[in-house]
């Protein structure tokens, strides 16, 4: 109870015995023992008497209600969990219909939110390939000019044993013209 080291304890019987004599030291301290243990009756006759008088003013009923309140069990949840559960409904129930109903638009709109992606995305995989094929088309138009100069080449083998010909450095080609850009659209 209270915080007393064996020093203070020391400390309180030495001066005890210099203050009240060695002769009487014996005959306080039994008093003073009688005296905690009096204390110590009389407060725990009063802690029952406290005990018994909210016993009869209903504290322990109150203090059970609110324990009670507080008990999820007991606070209607169960109840509400039953009362959302449908599958106690027989078949032919109306929000067993109305969720069928529900389930099937929900599946066309997924499919025709599919059949919409697929578009788009053929959409764009054509408008990638005429970009692509229109900035293939100057390169195209590059190679024949550097394949006739190297048929001349394959042509002065056969007749080089008539007249022997030297092979005429081809003139470079003119710069294709610049392909248009497809526009992008504004989102």
């Amino acid at each position: 109870m209270f915080d007393i080291g064996m020093t203070e304890l020391l400390v309180i019987g030495l001066v005890a015995l210099i203050v009240v004599g060695p002769k009487d030291l014996p005959g306080m301290f039994r008093t003073l023992g009688q005296f905690t243990a009096k204390a110590k009756r009389m407060a725990r006759e009063f802690s029952r008497a406290m005990e018994d008088a909210a016993d009869e003013a209903g504290v322990k009923d109150v203090a059970n209600t609110v324990k009670a309140a507080a008990n999820p069990k007991k606070m209607g949840l169960d109840k509400i969990r039953e009362a959302t559960n449908f599958d106690k409904y027989p078949d032919g129930s109306e929000t067993k219909k109305l969720a069928k109903e529900r389930a099937e638009a929900a599946e066309k709109i997924r499919a025709s939110t599919a059949k919409a992606a697929e578009t788009r995305i053929a959409k764009e995989a054509e408008a990638a390939a005429t970009a692509d094929a229109s900035a293939a088309k100057p390169k195209a138009a590059a190679k024949p000019k550097a394949k006739a100069a190297a048929k001349p080449k394959a042509a002065a083998k056969p007749k080089a044993a008539a007249k022997p010909k030297t092979a005429a450095k081809p003139k470079p080609a003119s710069k294709p013209k610049a392909a248009a850009k497809p526009k992008k659209a504004d989102t």
